[in-house]
């Protein structure tokens, strides 16, 4: 039973020091596994087979935590996700289920009737996509006005990337047939009149001017985010878009005391100078478990909603099908769209190199990498004093990076961080919108290590949950919801897989020192997993539970429902 997983033999809470035994230990370095380790006041302070460790700890008192079999390994270290946006999902309607029109609109109506909504309020939904919708598009005002007639009503795509608004929503936000879209977005009209949907930049525009929950209600969120991110056996997490808004609802949360989690947070561009202002203590390093991490910026959108950037078209729509916002015919061949210039590109890594600033870069289609590639190389040719990988940029999704990329990826110093979970969620929609060749090469993780790129594995929460195991098994098996195997010959080991959500997480975030690996002088931040994945079949990777999460000694999550406190 998972209540009886893992034990102690001394229960006392003021106890400091920790020897974990009878069980396998993978450390993530040379040696790969070992039998005990032994933690000091949130410390790793040895490492190895039991009797070294025992004699290690000598006679003074100590809590023997008996793994009872079961696998330790360090703590999972989340390389991409929006913890705020993980947080603001569990107050607004789920509609990941939705299989049509009538589901969404059922749920969201349910919704406000068991939250008893007031008419005239905002009421939020996200979740949905419309490659798994039977009408195949996005649902649009006319949708969503059955749905919510006497509320303001918005919904986000799965991907986060484009959405759509009720009417009620759109006269108070302003938005009418004339209203230009800004630079990276589009917002739909038919004849003459916005249908509700909005993509990229405008749809990221307008879900900022709508007001946000209480302050009382987002502590609640964020306790349920982190609870969620821990449950995975994530002990260091991302805000992977930290904008103005966001300011004061983290002056709240740092206030409250309540993140057990590592949180590393990555500026608006634009907001950057303000929030630097704002968090002066916690730039590049941490203070009450959050540091400013460095600067994020948007390049393209999303493959699956075909926003992404392609240097080749997309596939076109069948002809007389609806497309994706709704148009009866199909569209002429697209290569989605830049989300900024190359001006403005070169001038942010410029201030990013300058500030001494990591820098994320979202790029999902190749265009898009090329733009980042094209512009840094620029960029570092008026810096000759900087050395290419100083800040260790990191190309965010790198979903379509191509094969031809992969050398100026390693020149530059760049990290890719491969939303590679995509394989098996989008896989089939891939295969339909790029075709047979490209949807194979969708993440190259297995090329990045032939060309000696180090490179991490994210879930992009809450686009999906953050579930490492998920992603660890995508990365070895690269099969579809069909059970299509994609890209046979980019599969990785379990052992490299392991590496991108561990070790090769710290070092994105230059804490190689202090994190991703077992070994003296590290944090004992742990995850307890109930088999070992070095062991396991392959395709029952994902299976493998999380039993325990332990950040810096202290147990922060259990399988068994016990709450927070020493493992017992």
């Amino acid at each position: 039973m998972i209540a009886q997983a893992v034990q102690m033999e001394r229960t006392d809470e003021r106890m400091s020091r920790m020897l974990y035994y009878n069980g396998t230990v993978i450390t993530m370095e040379e040696p790969f596994c070992a039998q005990a380790v032994l933690t000091e006041d949130g410390v790793i302070r040895a490492v190895g087979t039991f009797e070294d460790v025992r004699a290690a700890a000598g006679e003074g008192e100590k809590c023997l935590v008996d793994l009872q079999g079961h696998t330790l390994m360090p703590g999972f270290i989340d390389p991409h996700s929006h913890f705020t946006a993980c947080a603001n999902a569990t107050m607004q309607v789920d509609l990941g289920e939705a299989e049509c029109f009538e589901d969404v609109i059922r749920l969201i109506r349910e919704f406000i009737e068991r939250e008893n909504i007031p008419a005239g309020q905002w009421v939020r939904a996200s979740g949905f996509d419309h490659n798994r919708l039977k009408e195949g598009r996005h649902p649009d005002r006319t949708v969503l006005d059955q749905a919510a007639p006497e509320h303001l009503l918005m919904v986000s795509h799965q991907s986060g990337h484009m959405g759509a608004f009720n009417s009620r929503a759109l006269e108070a936000l302003g938005v009418d047939g004339h209203t230009q879209p800004p630079q990276g977005g589009m917002i739909a009209v038919k004849d003459g009149e916005p249908t509700g949907y909005m993509e990229e930049n405008a749809f990221l525009q307008y879900i900022q001017k709508a007001p946000m929950p209480s302050p009382e209600a987002f502590l609640e969120a964020y306790r349920k985010a982190q609870k969620l991110y821990a449950s995975y056996g994530v002990t260091t997490v991302q805000e992977g878009m930290m904008s103005a808004p966001l300011g004061p609802l983290y002056q709240l949360l740092l206030h409250s005391g309540i993140l057990e989690l590592d949180l590393v947070a990555y500026l608006d561009m634009e907001a950057g100078d303000e929030l630097k202002r704002q968090f002066a203590e916690h730039i590049g390093k941490y203070k009450d478990h959050m540091k400013i991490g460095g600067y994020k910026m948007f390049l393209d959108g999303s493959p699956q909603g075909r926003t992404a950037w392609l240097r080749e078209p997309y596939l076109p729509v069948e002809e007389g099908a609806a497309g994706p916002a709704g148009e009866t015919t199909a569209p002429s061949p697209d290569c989605g769209y830049p989300t900024l210039t190359d001006a403005a590109v070169k001038s942010n890594i410029l201030r990013a190199e300058r500030d001494q600033m990591q820098l994320l870069a979202h790029c999902n289609g190749d265009a898009a990498c090329e733009q980042y590639l094209r512009e840094y190389a620029a960029a570092l040719a008026e810096l000759p004093d900087h050395t290419p990988g100083d800040i260790r940029p990191v190309m965010i999704h790198a979903q379509l990076l191509g094969l031809d990329q992969l050398e100026r990826v390693k020149g530059l110093g760049i990290i890719p961080s491969f939303f590679l979970a995509h394989v098996y969620h989008w896989g089939d929609i891939h295969l339909k919108n790029l075709g047979q060749k490209r949807a194979e090469r969708i993440s190259p993780a297995h090329s990045a290590l032939e060309h000696g790129i180090r490179f991490t594995l994210h879930q992009d929460a809450p686009v999906i949950r953050p579930d490492m195991m998920e992603t660890v098994w995508c990365a070895v098996n690269r099969m579809t919801r069909n059970g299509v195997i994609l890209g046979t010959e980019e599969r990785i080991s379990v052992a490299d897989a392991l590496k991108a959500v561990t070790i090769n997480g710290a070092y994105q975030y230059f804490e190689e020192d202090k994190k991703g690996s077992i070994a003296p002088g590290k944090l004992a931040d742990f995850v307890i997993l109930e088999q070992n994945p070095l062991e396991a079949d392959p395709i029952d990777l994902r299976k493998i539970r999380v039993l325990a999460t332990i950040k810096e000694g202290t147990c922060i999550y259990r399988a068994d429902g016990q709450g927070t406190g020493e493992v017992r």
